[in-house]
C-alpha cells in the first residue's frame, strides 16, 4: 500500500480538512478508490491535484475553472513542467491584476474612494455637490 493513502493521511499531508477533500471527490476534482470496507483510499498523485487546488483557490481560480484545468491532465500522471508552465503563465495576469486591486484598496483606505464616506474634508474639492453621486451608488472609483 506504499502508493496508497487514507483520507485521514491526505488531509494531514496537505492540511485539507477531510470535509473539504470529500466536498473535492464530489466535484471530481480528485478520485479514491473504495476498499473492501468501503473507505476511501487515494493514489498518492492526488497530494499534488490537492495542492493544485489550494494554489489555484488562492490565486482566485473558482472551483469550475479549477475543473477545467485538471481534467486536461490524464488521471494518474503527475503534471509535467511545461504545463505547469503554460499553466502558470496564464496565471501571472490574473496575480497581476489582484495585486494592483490590493495596492488600488490600500491606497484609498487613506484617500478618497468615490463616496465621499472617507473623505469629508476632500469632498468639496475633488467631488462638489457630489457629482460622483449621480453616476451610481457605492465606491464609483473602485467599480
Amino acid at each position: 500500500m506504499d502508493g496508497i493513502l487514507t483520507i485521514s493521511e491526505i488531509a494531514r499531508r496537505s492540511g485539507v480538512a477531510s470535509s473539504a477533500l470529500r466536498f473535492y471527490e464530489e466535484r471530481g476534482l480528485i478520485q479514491s478508490e473504495r476498499a473492501g470496507s468501503g473507505y476511501r483510499r487515494y493514489p498518492r498523485y492526488v497530494l499534488r491535484r490537492v495542492a493544485f487546488i489550494v494554489f489555484a483557490q488562492r490565486i482566485g481560480l473558482s472551483l469550475d475553472e479549477i475543473g477545467e484545468e485538471l481534467a486536461k491532465l490524464p488521471l494518474g500522471r503527475i503534471p509535467t513542467r511545461r504545463y505547469w508552465s503554460r499553466l502558470s503563465a496564464k496565471w501571472l495576469k490574473r496575480i497581476d491584476d489582484r495585486i494592483a486591486e490590493m495596492e488600488r484598496l490600500r491606497d484609498g483606505l487613506t484617500n478618497c474612494i468615490g463616496c465621499g464616506c472617507l473623505s469629508f474634508g476632500q469632498c468639496r474639492l475633488a467631488n462638489p455637490e457630489d457629482r460622483i453621486g449621480r453616476t451610481g451608488p457605492g465606491p464609483r472609483f473602485w467599480l
